[in-house]
């Protein structure tokens, strides 16, 4: 659609996790991808606040969004309604909806919904102004179900990855795709130097940094280990069990000191068990000018080519192991090269902008429909 170029700042409010800080350390890629796109924008001269848990930074944003939080009666924690966070959360989002739907919504201009909840999708239609929704997973049951039913015009879409698009083509119909991008200067190009291994992420059982240290193993490879342990359970019997004997976990970093692990290493690995809907940790080894070894799955594919990493079939530790190697002989500005092309958060904040252009354009040309 074509749409008026402006170039005047944006008043835009970014919804991310109710549950997480958009801060450092980050919880995981989500958290990142706001924190940054937040910064960038800022950068940029845009005004943005920040919806996130307790402890938003603010030094990336004009302002954070509180998160009301939620005390359940006795009667309530008795009924069975599962993990108690899952209240939380929805009592979270539907008052900040409420929120947006009342005089805090005329204070933004546009309204990017980053969060994995299904409320801000199905109560767009209330607020004021435009809406746009990046899809960062899979059609989940409770987002699919939002998303099925017919919205205000002024709500649109992105995907991270043409696999996340087309998962939701049936859903969504087609959708812009937007593939998230890093500060390159953030990741500056490291040496490579320190002969190991390295693994970034959230230590869950959909990483599988498991076969990561199995794959590291069999391919005489010093592996080293850093983010967050947000599974206690799969941590302690998969991970934990496998460190020692040139496998270490480093803890979970801030951003600095991940770009320099990532940095020294000769080859990164990367082990989903899901199919990934974009890859950041691929991105940001790319940028530190580490190659890629990892299992082909979701929208890796899209980032990685044969200049800068090898791909295997998901979960074949063997073929893993095999591939490190010929990663590790990859050279390192070829991928820094890849990650300048694919990877920059300038040519994703230019893709946000003009998405944001012209989702206000369409709003502007078309009625809204009371609520």
């Amino acid at each position: 659609m074509t749409h008026q170029p402006s170039d005047r700042p944006l008043r835009i409010a970014l919804l991310g996790s109710s549950r997480f800080p958009i801060a450092q350390p980050f919880a995981g890629g989500l958290e990142a991808h706001v924190w940054h796109l937040a910064h960038a924008l800022t950068e940029r001269g845009h005004d943005v606040t920040l919806f996130g848990a307790e402890g938003t930074s603010t030094d990336v944003a004009r302002d954070v969004i509180e998160v009301h939080t939620f005390r359940m009666s006795p009667h309530a924690r008795t009924e069975h309604m599962g993990p108690s966070w899952v209240v939380h959360e929805h009592h979270a989002y539907l008052s900040v909806m409420l929120e947006l739907a009342g005089p805090l919504g005329d204070s933004f201009d546009i309204i990017h919904n980053h969060s994995l909840h299904y409320l801000p999708i199905a109560m767009s239609s209330m607020v004021p102004v435009p809406m746009l929704t990046t899809l960062h997973t899979p059609p989940l049951a409770w987002l699919e179900s939002a998303a099925a039913v017919p919205l205000n015009p002024d709500t649109g879409y992105a995907a991270v990855s043409e696999y996340t698009a087309e998962q939701w083509y049936p859903v969504a119909g087609r959708i812009p795709v937007v593939p998230n991008g890093i500060a390159l200067d953030r990741w500056p190009v490291g040496s490579g130097s320190g002969g190991y291994a390295v693994w970034t992420g959230r230590l869950v059982p959909e990483k599988g940094v498991d076969l990561a240290i199995d794959a590291a193993r069999r391919a005489g490879y010093h592996l080293r280990i850093a983010g967050p342990a947000s599974d206690e359970d799969y941590f302690r019997t998969a991970v934990e069990p496998r460190l020692g004997n040139g496998v270490t976990y480093e803890g979970h970093l801030v951003q600095k000191e991940l770009a320099d692990l990532v940095g020294g290493a000769s080859v990164a690995l990367v082990t989903p068990q899901w199919d990934e809907p974009y890859g950041l940790v691929v991105a940001e080894a790319l940028a530190c000018g580490t190659p890629v070894a990892a299992f082909e799955r979701g929208g890796i594919p899209e980032i990685l080519d044969e200049t800068c990493g090898r791909m295997v079939p998901a979960d074949d530790i063997d073929a893993l192991a095999h591939a490190i190697d010929a990663a590790a002989a990859l050279p390192r500005s070829a991928a820094r090269a890849r990650a300048e092309l694919v990877c920059s958060d300038i040519r994703m904040v230019d893709s946000y902008l003009d998405l944001y252009r012209s989702v206000l354009d369409a709003s502007s040309k078309s009625t809204r429909v009371p609520v």
